[in-house]
């Protein structure tokens, strides 16, 4: 009988592949990918709401968790956390339902003034704009100054004529009509005049409420973002600027430490750099975010008697919301799709309500 050689080369390859067949099969299947981590966390002012009626607090949550959806749908098909900033703050702008775009307060001369501020916590890049009279979508035009300028922040006349620049249709005083805030300011104006207040009071207001609106976002690749768009406070002086778009004091966001939006009276945040304060305490200091925000928020502007609030949300994804005054509606939504409102009083229960539905 003939013998067949089989060169010792085959031998060893046949011997390294049913090897390495036996060692693939008995190996663990790989993890599983981790589930998506994302956190979108909006406000809509800080102060006394607690004399309004149910239906105008209904309107604020229902306005919020329309805008909150359009961020979440964003943030969950991977998108950044910039998109889901800018998005939904568009939508709370466009509602006319607070105190941000359509739903600006009237300045003393009867005509809206509108701020906002935009900051990317990745590479610290912002935007702001301030005294727009002619702009629907502040928040927008904010990014624009942050992506096609060299500068951050544009004010006034300056900022519109970037805009016409940018294709952004300037609109008539008129498209902010709105009524409950027209006669809000008639009430004002004729307080102010009954008391002949100095020119650099501000009038009381009977029901406290500032509807600024923000946004904070982590999105799926570890990126902060916030933003934060306002009409100022009622029957201010024309040409006010609040905190709202001034880096640091209303808006911050770094990867490093933390991203906040800030509500209340401006000047309090301004002279405390507010959000910048939280987020260097929770990066220099190494405090949890929470006690970070409680310690600014309820501890030194307290003190000074300055009313307002923050959302705050750090890299870990954790959230804080403190706030001095009676009332700051918050919605938050996470991968599950749950959001949850609260925050028309101190004693209400959380809300649940469906992002996805």
């Amino acid at each position: 009988m003939k013998l067949i050689r089989i060169p010792s080369f085959l031998i060893l390859a046949i011997a390294m592949l049913f090897a390495g067949r036996t060692r693939t099969s008995s190996m663990p299947a790989p993890p599983p990918a981790p589930a998506p981590n994302f956190i979108l966390v909006a406000h809509s002012g800080a102060g006394d709401i607690s004399k309004a009626p149910p239906e105008f607090i209904e309107s604020r949550r229902t306005g919020m968790v329309v805008a909150i959806k359009k961020g979440y749908a964003i943030l969950a098909a991977g998108g950044t956390s910039l998109d889901a900033v800018e998005a939904t703050i568009r939508s709370m702008e466009d509602s006319g339902l607070y105190d941000s775009g359509r739903g600006a307060y009237y300045t003393r001369d009867g005509i809206p003034e509108m701020d906002a501020a935009i900051m990317d916590g990745k590479t610290l890049a912002a935007g702001s704009v301030a005294a727009l009279q002619h702009i629907a979508n502040p928040i927008h035009l904010a990014r624009l100054v942050m992506e096609k300028t060299p500068h951050v922040m544009l004010v006034g006349t300056g900022a519109e004529r970037f805009a016409e620049s940018q294709g952004i249709e300037l609109v008539s005083p008129y498209y902010f009509y709105n009524e409950r805030l027209w006669q809000q300011y008639q009430r004002a104006k004729e307080k102010a005049d009954e008391d002949k207040k100095k020119s650099s009071a501000i009038p009381d207001d009977p029901m406290r409420e500032h509807g600024t609106v923000g946004v904070v976002a982590l999105d799926q690749h570890g990126n902060l973002a916030a933003g934060t768009s306002t009409g100022g406070t009622t029957y201010k002086m024309p040409g006010r600027v609040g905190d709202s778009p001034i880096i640091g004091a209303g808006t911050y966001a770094n990867n490093e430490s933390c991203a906040v939006s800030g509500t209340g009276i401006g000047e309090f945040f301004m002279r405390n750099i507010v959000a910048a304060d939280i987020c260097e305490r929770v990066r220099y200091l190494h405090v949890p975010l929470e006690q970070a925000a409680n310690d600014v928020v309820m501890k030194e502007l307290v003190d000074q008697k300055g009313e307002g609030g923050v959302i705050a949300l750090d890299h870990q994804g954790n959230v804080a919301t403190p706030f001095n005054t009676t009332g700051m509606i918050t919605g938050t939504v996470r991968p599950d799709g749950k959001i949850e409102m609260k925050g028309w009083s101190k004693t209400a229960e959380p809300e649940i309500v469906s992002a996805t539905q």
